[in-house]
């Protein structure tokens, strides 16, 4: 591993964390030696992305810049996005997310959110594990089944709610439900209280890219009424970005 990919390393070390961290908990984190990480820490005080204070190294705003390409460039995905996210969340007024994996998570690339109360915090950047998600299984999906057993073997089924499944041969059936049906309704396995449905969005030669969602308080709205009404505006919009998509000849 290069010193550029190192320090890649580092910076991503501080995702899902109030955006502090110790030299040792880097280091576990990235599995890289505390020497390599304190050598990357000063390379990246100097130009002014971290900074120290006491034991802990804090992250600059100057960390913005290197994800602001991606999300303001006119024909990027988010930007692209974008405006069928706000056709879905003016249409229901619920929030709507777009994501892609990276790795084995769910990252957020775009939203448009409402002013409804929601326990999860969700924003651009937001990370979340795929398994228990309807982003996550949409995009899933799209995986050939060694694929997919070789995601298990990586990332154990864990209970987040009693709800949650947690056998690998019923998660398996789930995914192949996706596959046949086009979408996934989740019903509070990530978080009790939060219901999601999401469909595929596709680029110019066909392939899923991305997965476009919903989600929505379980004592609000049902599963009924997620499947009967929501899922058909997310479908039509998820449809009209995957067209303009191939328009543009953008590819994953």
């Amino acid at each position: 591993m290069n010193s550029l990919a190192r320090g890649l390393e580092v910076l991503r070390a501080f995702s899902g964390t109030d955006g502090h961290r110790t030299a040792a908990q880097i280091s576990k984190h990235t599995g890289l030696s505390r020497a390599v990480i304190r050598r990357c820490l000063y390379t990246l005080t100097e130009a002014g992305y971290v900074t120290k204070v006491g034991n802990h190294y804090h992250l600059e705003a100057k960390v913005l810049s290197l994800a602001q390409p991606y999300y303001t460039a006119s024909n990027s995905l988010p930007a692209i996005a974008q405006p069928f996210l706000e056709n879905v969340s003016q249409q229901i007024n619920e929030s709507c997310s777009l994501a892609v994996m990276d790795g084995d998570e769910v990252v957020y690339i775009a939203r448009s959110a409402t002013q409804r109360i929601m326990t999860v915090s969700l924003t651009t950047g937001s990370r979340l594990q795929s398994g228990c998600t309807s982003l996550g299984r949409v995009l899933l999906s799209n995986w050939s089944d060694q694929a997919l057993q070789a995601y298990l073997k990586r990332n154990p089924l864990t209970a987040h709610t009693v709800k949650t499944v947690t056998s690998n041969r019923e998660w398996l059936k789930t995914i192949s439900s996706v596959r046949k049906d086009n979408f996934s309704l989740v019903d509070e396995e990530l978080e009790i209280g939060l219901r999601s449905i999401a469909v595929p969005v596709t680029d110019a030669r066909a392939q899923v890219v991305a997965a476009m969602n919903v989600g929505v308080q379980a004592t609000r709205i049902s599963q009924k009424v997620l499947q009967s009404k929501i899922l058909a505006i997310l479908q039509i919009q998820a449809s009209g970005l995957s067209q303009r998509l191939s328009e543009l000849d953008i590819v994953n």
